[in-house]
C-alpha cells in the first residue's frame, strides 16, 4: 500500500500549562486548534492561555495519507493496529559557541567551526565525556486510542544509555521532560514539547550558551508502523519534528518562511520542480503564477506593520499600480517594483557586488529602503557579513518572471508537488534571515540534510543509539544526515534570548566590510551611520498595538488601546525573560472575517504581573521645566503579596510561582556579554 506520513517536518511548540494544550495550524498563517488533554480536536484556539495566564502547549499532529489523499487511522477498516515512536533530543549544550555565519559549510570547509576556530559550549568538560551533556531520554513508543508517554528520564526504554541533566539546579528550572507523546481517538499522534524550561549550575555569562545551561528545544525523528488486518506486510514511515519557541503572532507570516527555505532547496537541488529548474539553470520562459508565487510576498510584506514599525515596507505593499497586470504596458511598473528588491551576495561574499550590504535604492537624490527591510543573517560581527535581507533565489525568480510578464493572474492555480501540512507546519516558521533564527537555522539550507524535498536524511538508527547513545560533535552538514538533537543545537540556550536579544539591529550601511568597531574602553558598537532595523518581527515582535478595549483591561495597562509600545515592556532584563517569558502577549487579528480589513493587536498579556508608573522628563534632567513631560516606565514590582491584590487571576499565578521553584538567576560577577542587538532602548 502506498502509504505517506504527514507533516514530513512538524512543528511543536513550549509551553508552560500544566492543563491546557493545543494543535500546530494547517495552514501558513493559520490559527492553531484548542485539544483535549488527548489531543483530539475541539476546533479553532480559543485562547493561548489558560484559565490562569499560563501558555498552552502546541502539539503537532502526524497523520498517514493513501495515495487518493485519503486519511489513514485506527478507524479505517483494513487497520489492525498503528505504532509511533519518536525520538526527542537536545543537543545544544554540547555544540559550538554562538557565531553568526562561521561554521556554516556553505560558505566552503575553511568556514567550519573547526578552521574558523570556535570554542565549544561548556568548554571545560573533555571531548570524551561531551556525550554527558546532551538531554537525551530515548525514544518513546506509544500506541493505541488515547494514549500517552512522557519523555521523562524515568520513562527511558531499558538499557538506553540515557543522558539528563541534573534533576535540580542552582538557576532557574531544572529540564526534566521533553515533553509527551499522545495519542488522539483516532490513533493520530500528537507530539508536545516541554515546559519552557531552562537551567544550570553556574551565573549566566552570555545570552547565547551559558556553561551547565540547558533547556527543553529539541528535536528528532518520528517514526510509524501500520499493520494490516488483510495480512499484507506492514509498512514503516518517518518523518521528523522540531520543538521550537511559542509563535506569539501566528497570523503574521514571515517574508522568507522555512517552507520557502525548503521549497528553495528541493528546487534548486532535489529537481522538485524541473520544468522551472533544471540541470542547474532556471527556465526563462517558465509562467509564475500571481496568486501562488507573487501576491503571499506583497502580503507578507504590508502586514509587518503589526509588529515592528515599519512604515517603508507598508506604503511598499499598497496598490500602487494593477500587480495582476501582465500586459506589456504595465512592464516597466513590474520591472520598477522588482528593482526595490535587493538581490543575493554570492557565497562566499565576492566584493564588490555584494548587494546585500545595500540599503537603499537611489535615483538621484531620491532614496526609499530596498527590500525586504530585515537585518540580514551577520549585520552583527564582521566574519561572514550579510547585513540586509534577501529573499531566497527561487522567490527572486519568481518575481523576474512575473516582472517580465511571463506569469498569469488565477486564483485556481495547480498547487505545487508539496503536501500542504509539509508546508503549513514549516511555513509558519523563520526561514531568513538566519542569525541563528528562531526554530532552526542555516543548516536548513544545507542540501546534505536532506533526503528528498521537505524530508530530513537521518544518520544511525534506533539499534545504533541504542549502543552508542547520539553523537555530540558532529556536524550534519558535512554528509550523512541528522541525529536527534541536529537541527535545534545550533540555537540559543536559554532559548529566551531570541526574545530579548534578537529583536532589532543597528546596521551600517555605508561600509560593506564593517559591521561594528571597537570603543575605546574596549567594548564594540555598530559602526555608524546605522539604519533601525528588524530581526525576524512575527516570530519576536518589537511594536505592537495595545489591544485593551475594556476600562479593566486599560485601568491593568495603564494605556490607551490602540498604542503602539514596545511588546516586551516591563520586562528590563535577560533574566527577567527567562522567568517571565509567558507574560508576553500574543497578536491576533481582531477583524478575521473574510471580508475584513486586518485589525493585528496584542491580545492575553499578564498586565497583572506588570507596574506602570509616568516618570517625569525632569528626574532624568534635572531640569524642573521638564517635569510637564512624562515616559511611561513598566516594570515588575519585587513584592509578590502586591500583585496578589490586583486580580483573582493575579492571585492565582503568584500561587502558580510559590509551587513552580523558579531559583533566582543571577549574572556573572563579569557581566554578560555585549548586546548583540543595537541598543538596549525599548521605546
Amino acid at each position: 500500500m502506498n502509504l505517506s506520513l504527514h507533516p514530513s517536518v512538524g512543528v511543536a511548540r513550549l509551553g508552560n500549562s500544566k492543563t491546557d494544550i493545543c494543535l500546530s495550524p494547517e495552514s501558513i498563517g493559520g490559527l492553531p486548534f484548542d485539544a483535549d488533554s488527548s489531543g483530539n480536536s475541539l476546533g479553532p484556539i480559543s485562547t493561548f492561555k489558560d484559565s490562569i495566564g499560563l501558555v498552552k502547549r502546541q502539539g503537532q499532529p502526524f497523520k498517514i495519507f493513501q495515495a487518493d489523499g485519503k486519511e489513514v487511522t485506527l478507524d479505517s477498516p483494513n487497520v489492525a493496529s498503528i505504532s509511533w515512536t519518536v525520538h526527542l533530543a537536545s543537543k545544544k549544550a554540547a555544540w559550538y559557541n554562538y557565531s553568526e555565519l562561521q561554521g556554516n559549510l556553505l560558505y566552503g570547509q575553511d568556514n567550519s567551526y573547526k578552521n574558523q576556530k570556535i570554542a565549544f559550549r561548556n568548554p571545560k568538560i573533555p571531548e570524551a565525556k561531551r556525550q554527558s551533556l546532551l538531554v537525551d531520554p530515548g525514544p518513546r513508543t506509544v500506541a493505541g486510542r488515547q494514549k500517552k508517554i512522557g519523555f521523562s528520564a524515568d520513562k527511558a526504554p531499558a538499557n538506553y544509555p540515557v543522558q539528563y541533566p541534573p534533576a535540580t539546579v542552582k538557576y532557574g528550572v531544572a529540564v526534566t521532560t521533553l515533553g509527551d507523546l499522545l495519542t488522539d481517538k483516532a490513533g493520530r499522534l500528537v507530539v508536545l514539547g516541554g515546559y519552557g524550561n531552562a537551567g544550570g549550575d553556574l551565573a549566566l555569562t552570555s545570552y547565547g550558551g551559558s556553561s551547565t545551561w540547558h533547556d527543553d528545544i529539541s528535536d528528532g525523528p518520528v517514526y510509524c508502523t501500520i499493520t494490516f488486518k488483510t495480512g499484507e506486510p506492514p509498512v514503516t514511515l518517518s518523518a521528523w519534528v522540531v520543538v521550537g519557541s511559542p509563535d506569539f503572532a501566528p497570523e503574521i507570516v514571515n517574508i522568507s518562511n522555512l517552507s520557502d527555505t525548503m521549497f528553495d532547496v528541493g528546487v534548486r537541488y532535489f529537481n522538485l520542480v524541473p520544468e522551472m529548474y533544471a540541470k542547474g539553470a532556471w527556465n526563462k520562459q517558465y509562467m509564475a503564477n500571481f496568486q501562488r508565487d507573487i501576491l503571499p510576498i506583497i502580503n507578507r510584506i504590508g502586514r509587518y506593520q503589526w509588529v515592528a514599525n515599519v512604515q517603508p515596507m507598508a506604503a511598499f505593499a499598497s496598490n500602487i499600480f494593477d500587480f495582476t497586470d501582465p500586459s506589456p504596458a504595465n512592464k516597466q511598473n513590474r520591472q520598477n517594483y522588482l528593482n526595490y528588491f535587493r538581490q543575493n551576495d554570492a557565497q562566499p561574499p565576492v566584493p564588490p557586488n555584494l548587494p546585500q550590504e545595500q540599503l537603499f535604492k537611489t535615483n538621484g537624490t531620491s532614496i526609499f529602503p530596498m527590500m525586504p527591510l530585515n537585518s540580514g543573517s551577520n549585520s552583527v560581527s564582521n566574519i561572514n557579513i550579510m547585513k540586509f535581507l534577501s529573499l531566497d533565489e527561487t522567490q527572486l525568480f519568481l518575481l523576474q518572471q512575473w516582472a517580465d510578464g511571463h506569469f498569469v493572474s488565477d486564483p485556481a492555480y495547480k498547487p505545487y508537488p508539496v503536501h500542504p501540512l509539509d508546508a503549513a507546519s514549516v511555513g509558519n516558521c523563520v526561514g531568513l534571515p538566519m542569525c541563528p533564527g528562531i526554530e532552526v537555522t542555516w543548516n536548513m539550507q544545507n542540501p546534505a540534510v536532506y533526503a528528498s524535498p521537505y524530508r530530513i536524511r537521518q544518520h544511525g538508527n534506533e539499534a545504533s543509539y541504542q549502543q552508542h547513545g547520539l553523537t555530540p560533535s558532529r556536524d550534519e552538514c558535512e554528509g550523512g544526515g541528522c541525529e536527534p538533537g541536529d537541527l535545534t543545537k545550533r540555537m540559543a540556550c536559554p532559548w529566551q534570548a531570541d526574545f530579548f536579544q534578537c529583536t532589532i539591529q543597528y546596521v551600517n550601511f555605508t561600509n560593506p566590510a564593517v559591521n561594528k568597531v571597537k570603543n575605546p574602553d574596549g567594548t564594540s558598537a555598530p559602526l555608524p551611520p546605522t539604519y533601525y532595523t528588524y530581526w525576524w518581527p512575527p516570530q519576536s515582535p518589537w511594536d505592537v498595538l495595545v489591544g485593551e478595549f475594556t476600562a479593566e483591561g486599560q485601568q491593568a495597562t495603564g494605556v490607551p488601546a490602540g498604542q503602539q509600545l514596545n511588546y516586551a515592556r516591563g520586562i528590563n532584563s535577560f533574566t527577567q525573560m527567562v522567568q517571565y517569558w509567558y507574560a508576553l502577549g500574543f497578536i491576533r487579528d481582531q477583524n478575521a472575517s473574510s471580508q475584513g480589513f486586518p485589525f493585528m493587536v496584542e491580545t492575553e498579556r499578564n498586565n497583572e504581573l506588570f507596574t506602570v508608573e509616568e516618570v517625569p522628563v525632569s528626574q532624568i534632567s534635572n531640569n524642573q521645566q521638564d517635569s510637564e513631560t512624562t515616559i511611561p516606565v513598566f516594570f515588575i514590582t519585587q513584592s509578590k503579596s502586591e500583585v496578589k491584590t490586583r486580580s483573582v487571576k493575579s492571585k492565582m499565578l503568584m500561587e502558580h510561582f510559590e509551587t513552580h521553584v523558579f531559583k533566582a538567576i543571577e549574572i556573572a560577577a563579569e557581566g554578560l556579554e555585549e548586546p548583540r542587538s543595537g541598543t538596549r532602548i525599548r521605546q
